[in-house]
């Protein structure tokens, strides 16, 4: 049973202008918020969808990660849509940057999809990740799926120090997932359909703002750019890495980047 109160109606009222045929659902428990609305496309439902689950018992990040939810502690939902941007090319970047730019100054952008919180000292720790997933369309085009957790009251325990969780009411007391998500609903759309319209171009300032890598030292998956300096992305998202070899650029899905 739902225990938290979402102002479901509140948001399809602010989103409703902008997306019309848009539906907002909240429930208690669901394997997964993208795995449910990807479902749903392949059955031939792509009307546009928000989707927040209260708990996931199967929620997944990148590479195949599982995302631990619970309760009250964390925000995980997913926003469904028919979309046809000219390219894809940081798609996720630009949602990190309206979810980022919602929530605090603090909050920060781990290419290529994770949200951290830097504290004063320029330390930082994961606050949540975005996992953005595609289905084709019967008549052409693709449904995207993006997804996105948050740790908003309490930061699950890692083993790895290196990975480290962090939590919103680190930086708000009193903030709770269905205030989070009020502040996220509105801008995120607003940024889904800029991106639409001109891909990352406009967002690649916003981001070099929030850019939690760049002049750090990494390294990378990647043989020819196993070690490096970030050097922020270009203009299609692209990871940029200075290595004595010369600069590599390093795309989505291809690498896993982690500060040395």
């Amino acid at each position: 049973m739902t225990c938290l109160h979402w102002p479901a109606e509140q948001l399809w009222e602010q989103l409703s202008p902008l997306a019309p045929a848009l539906s907002v659902e909240v429930v208690a428990q669901t394997g997964s918020t993208n795995t449910e609305l990807l479902e749903r496309a392949r059955r031939g439902d792509t009307a546009p969808c928000l989707l927040v689950a209260e708990h996931q018992s199967a929620g997944r990040g990148r590479q195949g990660r599982s995302w631990q939810s619970l309760p009250g502690d964390s925000l995980t939902f997913s926003l469904g849509l028919p979309y046809a941007p000219a390219s894809w090319s940081g798609l996720s970047l630009a949602v990190g940057v309206a979810v980022a730019e919602a929530l605090h100054e603090q909050v920060k952008l781990k290419w290529p999809n994770d949200l951290w919180l830097l504290d004063d000292h320029g330390h930082g720790r994961k606050l949540g990740g975005i996992l953005i997933e595609t289905v084709p369309l019967p008549g052409g085009g693709r449904f995207a799926v993006i997804g996105i957790g948050l740790n908003v009251a309490r930061a699950p325990e890692t083993a790895d120090a290196r990975n480290a969780a962090a939590a919103l009411r680190e930086l708000d007391g009193q903030l709770s997932a269905p205030a989070a998500l009020g502040r996220i609903a509105l801008p995120l759309w607003q940024a889904l359909q800029a991106f639409e319209r001109e891909g990352f171009r406009p967002f690649a300032a916003r981001y070099a703002a929030r850019d939690l890598l760049r002049g750090r030292a990494v390294h990378t998956t990647q043989p020819d750019a196993p070690e490096g300096t970030a050097a922020g992305v270009d203009e299609e998202g692209a990871l940029l890495v200075h290595t004595p070899a010369g600069t590599h650029r390093i795309e989505s899905g291809e690498v896993s980047v982690r500060p040395c």
